[in-house]
């Protein structure tokens, strides 16, 4: 029995972590002046423990040794003086890497909000076509667990990376003049760690970025039974989605597990490689000092040393998984900020108008109720036609997929205030003409008009404020009942709320809710009935007062009473605009001007009721019953 429809677009191997790097310091040249604080705090942090440890040479050769054989206060007051300066350079030390890690939060934390800013602004840019091609838990996952790497890396990673670098770079040096000889069993060390980190760095970066793309892959499994949690207890598919969880969890745990089986071995092995070092550092110093090739003191400091370098040496390689997940996360997120967003072409314009003594349509500031495309010519001359919702489809064919062909070759002629119905079998083009109206999708083929404009030439923004749609899933935003009306248009005053609300015949039930209009709806409106949440959306619509009205399935959902309050609504609605009707239920379009059957993207049937009824054709089937919707 298969599952709910899932998929996912699997994490892409980055292309060019150089481009992803460069990308990110983009964003964080605002705070130049802090970084480069930032930097000098860690300059400061990390040569104050170089140099405190230098001490322990002076402590011991200079003090320590020469009170054993022989106590003099000046000697006392020397050690005392020396651990009082080594513990003012380990405070600035400290102080400096607090401020170090303070002013890199406060860098990341807004490097972060432009990111979050640039992708939700793009995504709202972005065309219909992608979220039908991409999953929610897809998306979903590039602002939750892309963006945590990308925090993990600015706040962390990178000031743990330049810290160990410039400790590395100091220690060593220190090492070099201390003595020569150790260092050189340090070199063989840093070959073993670079051949540890090669090894583990290539394999769990490619293991992390399945685990991405596993984790994305779970998300939009969870989102998709959150949103059908009725269909799945209808269906008793309680035990079949625990099922199918269980296997793309299954496959997540093993992608986890292989990932960080290589991240977790890397920390125990490296520590391991420094402890080897440090005992055979021990044994051939003390060798060397009582040769006298160095003394007693540099061979401590040299040793405190080589926890020094070891310690960045192995933060170092606990990052490289670290920086690696999160460049990959950073590709995911700028492969979303890089999207082509949906192309507004279109330079006619809907503006407020008025008539002047002549009848001349003249563009003005104020709103008058009176709307007009404003039409710009290339010899500069500008045409003002009034928007009356007249709509025309010349031989338009479409597909979503070039190889597929929804729509083929339709025509068709809405006057302004006509009612226009569309019936036919599922999958037969009806919502897809009311898309191409909105201009969710352009047409590669034939020409559909606006008011004998070609839709392609008309500003999109402008041409869907023209336009009110009532989809067959209505969605309703966290907020008040008017706040949800108002998203119809957004300077709708109370009056006009409430008065939409009453023509869409909701102002009843609006009225009984417990704080009225400013009763709160979460979760999509879960607290209100189906018919409710319907009324709502078309007093949405009546709010927007369009030309134009598209119902796509409006009523589906609705019982008989309700139905019966909405058409009655719908008739004032209605008046004097250009109505496109969906419906299943013909019981609904029988007073339409004109309704249009479709059957495989054709129309192969159009007239009105009576003229249909009479040509008992499929229309006529369709309404007697003798073949039903399918």
């Amino acid at each position: 029995m298969p599952g709910p429809r899932r998929g996912n677009q699997p994490m892409e191997k980055p292309k060019n972590a150089f481009s992803t790097v460069k990308r990110l310091a983009g964003y964080m040249t605002e705070h130049i002046f802090f970084i480069i604080l930032v930097m000098i705090a860690i300059i400061f942090s990390a040569l104050a423990n170089v140099i405190g440890t230098s001490f322990l040479r002076t402590i011991i050769d200079q003090y320590l040794e020469p009170m054993v054989q022989n106590y003099t206060p000046e000697l006392m007051a020397g050690f005392i003086a020396t651990l009082v300066k080594m513990g003012v350079i380990y405070l600035v030390g400290a102080l400096c890497t607090y401020l170090s890690a303070r002013m890199m939060l406060s860098v990341s934390t807004w490097t972060l909000y432009k990111i979050r800013v640039d992708m939700f602004s793009h995504m709202e840019k972005l065309p219909i076509r992608y979220f039908d091609t991409h999953t929610h838990g897809d998306l979903m996952s590039r602002y939750t667990n892309d963006i945590d790497t990308l925090r993990e890396l600015l706040s962390n990673s990178m000031t743990t990376l330049m810290s160990s670098t410039v400790t590395i770079v100091s220690v060593l040096t220190m090492m070099i003049i201390y003595s020569w000889q150790l260092t050189l069993l340090l070199v063989l060390l840093i070959a073993a760690m670079l051949t540890v980190i090669r090894f583990f760095g290539s394999r769990s970066g490619r293991l992390f970025r399945k685990q991405q793309a596993a984790l994305g892959t779970v998300n939009g499994f969870i989102e998709e039974m959150m949103d059908g949690t009725k269909v799945v207890k209808v269906f008793c598919h309680e035990d079949k989605a625990v099922e199918d969880f269980e296997k793309l969890n299954d496959e997540l745990c093993d992608a986890a597990t292989q990932a960080n089986t290589y991240a977790n071995s890397m920390m125990p092995i490296m520590a391991n490689l420094s402890n080897i070092h440090y005992a055979i550092t021990a044994v051939v110093g003390s060798l060397l000092a009582i040769a006298n090739v160095i003394s007693l003191g540099t061979v401590v400091a040299f040793l405190q040393y080589v926890r020094n370098f070891s310690q960045p040496v192995s933060q170092i390689s606990q990052q490289v998984n670290s920086i690696l997940n999160a460049l990959a996360g950073a590709e995911r997120v700028f492969n979303l900020i890089d999207e082509t967003p949906e192309v507004n072409d279109g330079y006619v314009t809907l503006v407020n108008a008025r008539k002047d003594a002549d009848g001349e349509l003249t563009e003005c500031s104020e709103r008058t109720g009176l709307w007009a495309w404003k039409h710009p010519h290339q010899d500069g001359s500008i045409t003002y036609t009034e928007l009356q919702g007249r709509v025309e489809f010349d031989n338009v064919v479409f597909g979503y997929v070039p190889e597929k062909t929804v729509l083929q070759g339709i025509s068709l002629y809405a006057k302004p205030g006509q009612k226009i119905a569309f019936v036919g079998s599922t999958g037969a083009g009806k919502t897809t003409i009311t898309n191409l109206i909105n201009r969710f999708y352009d047409v590669p083929d034939g020409k559909i008009r606006y008011d004998g404009i070609n839709i392609n030439k008309i500003n999109k923004n402008d041409l869907r404020r023209s336009l009110s749609m009532v989809l067959q899933d209505t969605h309703l935003f966290t907020g008040t009942v008017a706040d949800n009306i108002r998203y119809g248009r957004l300077d709708a005053t109370d009056t006009e709320i409430r008065n939409a609300a009453k023509l869409a015949n909701a102002d009843f039930f609006i009225s009984h809710l417990p704080q009225g209009y400013d009763t709160m709806l979460y979760n999509d409106g879960a607290n209100l009935s189906q018919g409710q949440r319907q009324l709502i959306a078309i007093a949405r619509a009546a709010v927007a007062d369009p030309p134009v009205l598209i119902l796509d399935e409006a009523p589906s959902s609705i019982d008989t009473r309700t139905e019966a309050l909405i058409e009655k609504g719908m008739d004032s609605l209605m008046e004097g605009r250009t109505t496109f009707v969906i419906a299943h239920r013909l019981s609904t379009v029988r007073n339409s001007d004109a309704i249009m059957v479709l059957e495989h993207g054709k129309i192969i049937e159009r007239g009105d009721h009576d003229t249909l009824i009479a040509q008992k054709g499929r229309y006529y089937q369709l309404y007697t019953g003798m073949f039903e919707l399918s």
